[in-house]
């Protein structure tokens, strides 16, 4: 179908986007006209110009948009915001009509865009590729209805379960393939979430290295939850360039940090790496949406378990939606936490 293959265009400009444009979601769009693509455009970055705008200002000539037929993935904005609203910029230049995927999950706009293009006389289509448009921001829609972040579990384990190595062994599990997805993993979140005995015990940086960094793209939040707030002064953490993009909350319940973390720094995806303890209370306390776990091929007996909660029951959490990929030697495992 037609309007398929266009939308699947559209979402290859948004997913340029992807953990880039927080708050905002991953938008991308194209003109057409005749059966042909004329402009591409996706949003870059918060407080630039959105998708829509960017497909216009692609044109090679204003004029051309006029009659045209606009594929977007997500409900053009009809509200003043850093950016005006896509819905004028689109009656403006006299395109004929708009087809969107997914409509704008907030209850207070839900609809009103497409109910301003329609009574301007702009023919409007629905629903196209709606699941694939919601699916590619997921966390948004979480973060926009409930006001607190989408969650993704991350660890990296032996076969026995384990995430760390007997001492003596060195620090690795998984291999450089692994490590490098890992931090690709890192380019969708807004903050990366430990426990204090990760910062104790590996000093991390927890810092997007050694892949590409999307253009505009902050380095994540670097989130310590601890419960004696006893940290070295001396951790990568408090000391590097990025120290003043460190968090630390003291004694906090966990559902408090994520509703701090979306309402007051707008995080609409948290990266929990860890450890244990961190893992289990999510799980358990039913905060987890998404799971992504390395399994390195070794037994390795080491003191640490990938999830270390006994209130949580092995049964207990399912996942859908689940992918395997294999990355050198190591095997990596993601899916959705499926709530029945």
């Amino acid at each position: 179908m037609q309007h398929t293959r266009f939308m699947r265009a559209a979402l290859k400009e948004a997913l340029k986007g992807v953990g880039a444009t927080s708050p905002n979601p991953a938008v991308g769009a194209v003109i057409v006209k005749n059966g042909r693509i004329l402009a591409r455009g996706w949003h870059q970055r918060a407080g630039q110009p959105h998708a829509e705008v960017e497909a216009l200002r692609a044109l090679s000539s204003p004029e051309l948009a006029r009659g045209a037929t606009l594929y977007v993935t997500l409900e053009p904005c009809c509200t003043q915001g850093r950016t005006p609203p896509c819905t004028s910029a689109i009656l403006a230049a006299g395109i004929r009509r708009v087809i969107v995927g997914a409509t704008d999950p907030h209850p207070a706009h839900a609809g009103r865009g497409l109910e301003l293009l329609r009574e301007r006389g702009v023919e409007v289509v629905t629903g196209v590729l709606e699941a694939e448009c919601r699916r590619l921001n997921r966390a948004f829609f979480k973060w926009i209805t409930t006001g607190r972040p989408w969650v993704i579990a991350k660890a990296a384990l032996s076969l026995d379960g384990r995430i760390t190595r007997i001492p003596g062994e060195g620090q690795w599990l998984t291999g450089p393939l692994a490590r490098m997805d890992a931090h690709r993993l890192r380019i969708r979140a807004d903050a990366v979430l430990v426990g204090a005995e990760t910062v104790r015990a590996d000093d991390p940086s927890l810092t997007i290295r050694g892949v590409p960094m999307p253009p505009g793209k902050a380095q994540p939040w670097r989130v310590v939850l601890t419960q004696t707030g006893n940290l070295p002064a001396g951790a990568r953490l408090f000391t590097d360039e990025h120290r003043e993009r460190t968090l630390v909350y003291q004694n906090k319940p966990l559902k408090a940090v994520l509703e701090e973390l979306g309402g007051v720094h707008r995080v609409n995806t948290v990266l929990a790496e860890g450890g244990g303890r961190i893992l289990g209370a999510l799980f358990t306390e039913g905060l987890v949406d998404e799971v992504c776990f390395y399994l390195a091929p070794l037994l390795c007996g080491g003191p640490s378990l990938a999830v270390a909660d006994p209130g949580l029951r092995l049964d207990a959490v399912n996942l859908e939606e689940v992918a395997y990929k294999k990355l050198g030697r190591d095997l990596r495992l993601s899916g959705l936490v499926r709530r029945d």
